[in-house]
C-alpha cells in the first residue's frame, strides 16, 4: 500500500534547506509553530527532545515534551526520526530539482509545516 505523502518544491539549494529541516532554531519556526527542538548531535540513534507549547490550534493546558529518535542522517538528503517505536517514522527526503529542492514526507498531513518551511527559505536570504 503506497502511503500518501507531503511534498513541495522550494526555490533554495538542497544546503539550504537542509540547514531549515536539522537545525534546531529554524525547525521551530516551520515544523509545528511554537514548539522547541534539543538535537544534541545529528546522527543515528541521538534521542532529541520535542517540545510542543500550548497554543490555539493544539489546545493544549502544558507543554507537551516528546523523545524522539534519530533512525537516518544523510546530509543533503534524508532527515529521519521516530516517536518510541520505529512504525511511527517520519522521514523528511531532499532531492535538488529544477535548481531548487523539493523536500517530501513520508506522510500525509505535512502540508501547512511545508508551506511555513518554504515561505521561511525563500523569504529569508540569511538562512
Amino acid at each position: 500500500m503506497d502511503q500518501e505523502k507531503s511534498s513541495i518544491w522550494i526555490d533554495a539549494s538542497v544546503a539550504t534547506v537542509w540547514g531549515a529541516v536539522t537545525e534546531e532554531q529554524l525547525l521551530s519556526q516551520w515544523y509545528a509553530q511554537d514548539s522547541t527542538w534539543e538535537i544534541p548531535k545529528l546522527e543515528a540513534g541521538t534521542d532529541i527532545i520535542f517540545t510542543i507549547l500550548p497554543n490555539e490550534q493544539n489546545q493544549l493546558a502544558e507543554k507537551l515534551p516528546m523523545v524522539l529518535t534519530i533512525k537516518h542522517v544523510t546530509p543533503n538528503r534524508e532527515f529521519s526520526f521516530y516517536l518510541s517505536i520505529e512504525e511511527s517514522l517520519i522521514s523528511i527526503l531532499l532531492e535538488e530539482e529544477q535548481n531548487g529542492t523539493t523536500v517530501t514526507f513520508n506522510t500525509s498531513g505535512y502540508e501547512a509545516s511545508l508551506a511555513n518551511l518554504k515561505a521561511l527559505v525563500e523569504g529569508n536570504d540569511s538562512l
